[in-house]
């Protein structure tokens, strides 16, 4: 599974290139400015990497960029899960406007940059040309060494962030006592002001519509008596007066038949006269008379009122504000409760410790085999005698990211004690450790493609061939891409890209072509800095690929 092709449209100084890749060892070559980054930058956008207009060859409304891969196993389940076609191709495709927008595609489908990003870790492993640099950062040597000792550090953020925030949570709580607790005893005595109302949601209006009951109780009861007398007590009610129509035509309606349909809407209205009068005797019954009920809404309505206007706050509201007050109390005396915070907190720095115990053990493990295989590295590398080491000294305060610190020392020849790389080692053997770092850890990652960028910069002679088959080898099992500047590494490569510019018109334009026999063996006397015609630089070149 390896890189297939790329494919760059106006992009830079690249017109249109479309190049197909093998597997094993490749290298880049070609004379300073001719542009050998230019496909790894390429690359790295359409992995996701942020880009800008200035890639887009000037003249043209947009570069594009495509890269197609070997699908990868372990992308599968992904490429399922975000919706895109699963094919046995994996196709990475990106565009940049003179505007800046870009827009990207996976197989076919349309992409986010974080999706890109999320596939390219399946896919490519690059190692820059300034590498070394991170050999003096202790985050990145830390994320380093993690990454080779496989330690998945979610959970130990998860803890920090945990640990920390009941730790603010207790301080804070601890600097709010005073007000806190005036706070408490405020809430405390307007709650208990309330709770001898003790209202209810809805209790307001229902005790309205009581009180306008009582209220008129006797002009209810005389509008009730009044309707009951109309429609059925006196002898010209409506009950009687209809009783009376439907009597007069039911006589003559074997005369006539169209009575009928008349008489079935006098006895409707009968009916319903005759119900609307039970509901109001029913109603008679239940209406009150009490004058002591009364006083009692009287007084219990004057308090919601009262309340209510002490609090500001309408009669309705008045049962949220009371509810709300209650949670606030509980809130505050939550904060009040420092021995609960203090366990809180206690359990939450356990909990971290013992994550980051984990860690550590890891840690400690993995350290001395880095060490060892960074150290046979160096052996190679022009460093015989020199010894790499991996220490964890404890930090005085537990940080995000564990108890320890990580730190490289080196020992630049045999009886020297290791010391930090960043005091002893000079730019030259910062390259040589970082180089040896990244042969180490890439056997170790399960990405198909290792690419290297000038990380050979500082090194020359035998140490620079003992590089090209440091390369050849994890070709073997991998397809390795380098961009370098030494014939000695380019000599051991299975394939070979010349980088190449040439004017055309007022523009400068790159191409990049495939060489083998006569044109490899003119690349490589020019690389070793003699004439490219010359006999005797050409016959140093093909011992190298002999070699």
């Amino acid at each position: 599974m390896s890189l297939r092709r790329i494919v760059l449209r106006d992009f830079v100084i690249v017109t249109s290139l479309d190049l197909e890749l093998a597997s094993g060892f490749g290298v880049l070559t070609g004379e300073t400015g001719a542009g050998k980054s230019i496909l790894i930058d390429a690359l790295q956008l359409a992995l996701g990497a942020r880009g800008d207009a200035g890639v887009v060859r000037e003249g043209a409304p947009r570069c594009e960029i495509a890269a197609e891969f070997d699908r990868p196993e372990v992308l599968r389940p992904w490429l399922d899960e975000q919706g895109f076609t699963d094919d046995e191709v994996l196709l990475l495709r990106r565009t940049i406007d003179t505007d800046g927008r870009s827009r990207a595609w996976i197989n076919g489908s349309a992409a986010t940059l974080t999706q890109l990003r999320a596939a390219a870790d399946a896919l490519v492993d690059i190692h820059g040309q300034h590498a070394w640099q991170s050999l003096t950062r202790p985050e990145a040597v830390r994320e380093l060494l993690d990454a080779y000792a496989g330690v998945d550090a979610s959970g130990l953020n998860a803890a920090w962030s945990a640990w920390r925030q009941a730790a603010i949570t207790l301080r804070e709580a601890r600097e709010r006592q005073d007000a806190a607790r005036q706070d408490s005893e405020r809430l405390a005595w307007q709650i208990g002001e309330v709770d001898k109302l003790g209202p209810q949601a809805g209790e307001w209006d229902e005790l309205n519509t009581r009180h306008g009951r009582l209220a008129n109780a006797q002009a209810l009861l005389d509008a009730a008596e009044s309707a009951v007398q109309v429609l059925d007590e006196q002898d010209d009610s409506a009950a009687s007066l209809l009783s009376r129509a439907i009597a007069a035509l039911q006589a003559q309606a074997h005369i006539e038949p169209a009575f009928a349909q008349t008489i079935d809407s006098l006895e409707s209205a009968l009916a319903q006269v005759q119900d609307a009068v039970h509901e109001l005797h029913q109603h008679q019954r239940h209406v009150e008379l009490d004058p002591s009920a009364l006083a009692a809404l009287d007084e219990r309505l004057a308090l919601w009122l009262s309340l209510s206007r002490r609090y500001r706050t309408t009669p309705e509201e008045l049962p949220t504000l009371h509810a709300q007050w209650t949670r606030d109390l509980q809130q505050i005396n939550d904060t009040l409760d420092l021995a609960s915070l203090e366990r809180r907190e206690a359990a939450a720095r356990a909990a971290f410790d013992q994550a980051a115990r984990a860690v550590s053990r890891q840690r400690q493990k993995a350290a001395p085999r880095l060490g060892d295989a960074v150290t046979e590295a160096m052996q190679t590398l022009g460093m015989q005698g020199g010894r790499f080491e991996v220490a964890l000294p404890p930090l005085a305060e537990p940080q995000s990211h564990g108890l320890e610190q990580v730190e490289f020392r080196v020992a630049g020849h045999a009886g020297s004690t290791p010391k930090p790389v960043a005091k002893v080692a000079s730019g030259g053997e910062l390259s040589r450790i970082a180089l040896a770092i990244s042969v180490v850890t890439s056997r170790l990652g399960q990405a198909p493609t290792l690419i290297f960028d000038e990380v050979d910069a500082g090194i020359g002679g035998a140490v620079a061939h003992t590089v090209g088959q440091m390369l050849r080898q994890l070709g073997q099992d991998r397809q390795v891409l380098a961009v370098t500047h030494l014939a000695q590494v380019a000599a051991c490569a299975d394939h070979h890209l010349l980088v190449a510019k040439r004017r055309q018109g007022q523009q400068t334009l790159s191409t990049v072509q495939a060489i083998d026999t006569e044109p490899r063996v003119r690349e490589l006397a020019r690389m070793l800095g003699g004439n490219e015609r010359s006999e005797i630089s050409l016959a140093h070149a093909r011992e190298l690929l002999s070699a």
